[in-house]
């Protein structure tokens, strides 16, 4: 049996890629895991605690949407965090960010637009669950570059006229995965005025926006409140992974207008997974809880200064202002990907892996990611690793 036509040309996904590339050489070392964003700073021992304490609840079925009290808490942290005020039917709470961005895409993509198939924007490099959603919502995936010329977000200035009139989505992930760029307010702004102005809608991934250095990235909600945009237009992506150092609790969720919220409501009766009732009761609590947010920040800030003085001097290396990952250029990701494990043990992600070359060249092939996860002594280790033995 073979995938559908539209599903014909999907690479091998990221981790068996890199399995391919790694696994049958020795690593030259001891092992230090960089390539993969999985937090392991600690997440908030209530978590346990909660899930324990209402066990039984793992005997019923969980709301679909969220309960209540989950709902309410996740609109109590948009409210601090962003100040917008939003009811529950703006809100809906996912089994992980990625159920959401691929979800938005089948329930809310048009079939056609103006007569023909349309087009879903996405930024290049980007996280495969875009381009899936727009591949399952029978939609064209249009890839932009995000390199260093354009400041690592897509130059809005250069898609061109009848693309964006073809368009019916947006992805746009900010702070960026892999670089960190932050989109600013006023590119928000013309984000959400091309959005209005060619009727598409926006899928706004922010599950990086807890994680930053100086300054507190501006989010989508904010701006569109700002500029009392249409809510039709944006929804939002949130989740507990990165915010809450929580990958394995699988709990996020998708802020947008109520009638579109109403529709990915609609498709995730039929086709989703809701979290189980133990991870609501606590996913409320987290949602509620800031000290132990701003713990984690810390220990990043202290990851950045570690990659900036090792990296001191390094031509071509971009200290990035948010999110988690290093985006270092080397000659080829590959290449550096393989010399590095098979020399020192230290393990990474080719760029390659996170971009597509569908649309001109692939702007990933001179980069490697780099995850700063790691207890600060064992990412000291591999970032001395990655600048003695590469050549950037």
């Amino acid at each position: 049996m073979e995938l559908p036509e539209r599903f014909a040309n999907l690479p091998d996904y990221t981790w068996p890629r890199l399995r391919a590339l790694l696994d049958s050489h020795l690593p030259g070392g001891e092992v230090v895991n960089l390539a993969i964003g999985e937090p392991r700073h600690a997440f908030p021992e209530f978590v346990s605690e909660t899930i324990s304490a209402h066990a039984e609840d793992f005997g019923r079925y969980p709301p679909n949407h969220g309960s209540p009290e989950l709902l309410s808490a996740i609109a109590g942290w948009i409210e601090r965090r962003f100040g917008v005020a939003l009811d529950e039917n703006r809100l809906m709470v996912l089994n992980g960010t990625r159920e959401g961005l691929f979800s938005a895409s089948v329930a809310l993509c048009p079939e056609a637009k103006g007569g023909r198939r349309p087009f879903v924007l996405i930024p290049n490099p980007f996280y495969q669950a875009y381009m899936t959603g727009a591949l399952a919502a029978g939609a064209d995936p249009v890839f932009l570059p995000a390199t260093r010329e354009t400041g690592f977000l897509p130059d809005l200035d250069a898609i061109d006229r009848d693309v964006l009139e073809r368009t019916a989505a947006f992805y746009f992930c900010s702070p960026a995965n892999p670089q960190g760029a932050v989109a600013s307010r006023d590119y928000w702004k013309v984000v959400l005025a091309l959005a209005e102005r060619h009727d598409f809608r926006v899928f706004a991934d922010e599950c990086y926006s807890e994680i930053w250095r100086s300054e507190r990235p501006v989010g989508a909600l904010e701006v569109a409140a700002e500029m009392d945009s249409d809510p039709e237009r944006l929804f939002v992506f949130h989740s507990l992974s990165k915010r809450s150092n929580l990958p394995g609790l699988r709990s996020g969720f998708v802020a947008g207008g109520a009638k579109g919220i109403a529709e990915i409501r609609q498709l995730r009766s039929y086709a989703g997974a809701p979290l189980p009732g133990p991870v609501q009761r606590a996913s409320a609590r987290v949602w509620d809880d800031e000290k132990h947010v701003e713990a984690s920040r810390q220990r990043y800030v202290r990851k950045y200064e570690m990659a900036d003085r090792i990296f001191d001097g390094v031509d071509g290396y971009v200290s990035p202002p948010a999110g988690f990952f290093l985006w270092l250029p080397v000659q080829d990701g590959e290449d550096a990907a393989l010399s590095l494990w098979r020399e020192s043990g230290v393990r990474v992600l080719p760029g390659a892996y996170l971009a597509s070359g569908r649309n001109g060249a692939n702007p990933g092939v001179g980069y490697i990611r780099v995850a700063m996860v790691a207890d600060e002594p064992e990412l000291e280790r591999g970032l001395e690793e990655l600048r003695n033995r590469l050549c950037m």
